[in-house]
């Protein structure tokens, strides 16, 4: 094995044929956890899953490097997926659990008007949601907006008034 994969733990004895070997099964591994942890960790954007990201990068970039012993490296990128995969379905079933690790929503407008005290807190300026309020919501007319979140991802999301002419139309 150790002509194949070069020896870990010293990672300028790597040769250019080893480092590819190693990138090539890494890949395969690192893909098969993402694949088998669960999809939304790449949807979602909330600190728990970018958290996980980064950490199965970073160990599983020791094992390419030889800096980490390799099988022992992609075993402990492994258990990092099984502790998430854990955790999401705690989270899943939890409310309470979900906010520990996930956050929070807020809610940033409320029919038409603005929660300031709640924008400062979340530090979301005037002008930043001006741009989501434009961007994601097509209109610059506040008044416009029932409700408006700035959900656990940092997406802020909003929901329009209903005109009197819809809901007369659907009654």
């Amino acid at each position: 094995m150790s002509s194949l994969f070069g020896a870990d733990g010293q990672p300028t004895a790597l040769s250019f044929l080893q480092m590819g070997l190693r990138g090539l099964v890494v890949f395969l591994a690192g893909l098969g956890l993402v694949r088998i942890s669960d999809r939304r960790s790449l949807a979602e954007k909330t600190g728990f899953d970018i958290i996980f990201l980064i950490l199965i990068g970073s160990i599983l970039s020791r094992a390419i490097n030889g800096t980490a012993p390799f099988f022992v490296t992609i075993g402990a990128a492994t258990v990092l997926m099984v502790m998430h995969r854990v955790f999401s379905f705690a989270a899943s079933r939890s409310h309470r659990f979900g906010v520990v690790i996930k956050g929070e929503a807020y809610t940033l407008i409320r029919d038409g008007r603005r929660d300031r005290k709640m924008m400062a807190r979340c530090l979301v300026s005037e002008h930043d949601l001006e741009e989501d309020l434009r961007l994601h919501a097509q209109t610059d007319d506040i008044s416009k907006i029932r409700l408006a979140r700035l959900e656990r991802s940092g997406d802020i999301s909003f929901v329009k008034m209903e005109s009197l002419a819809a809901r007369e139309f659907a009654g």
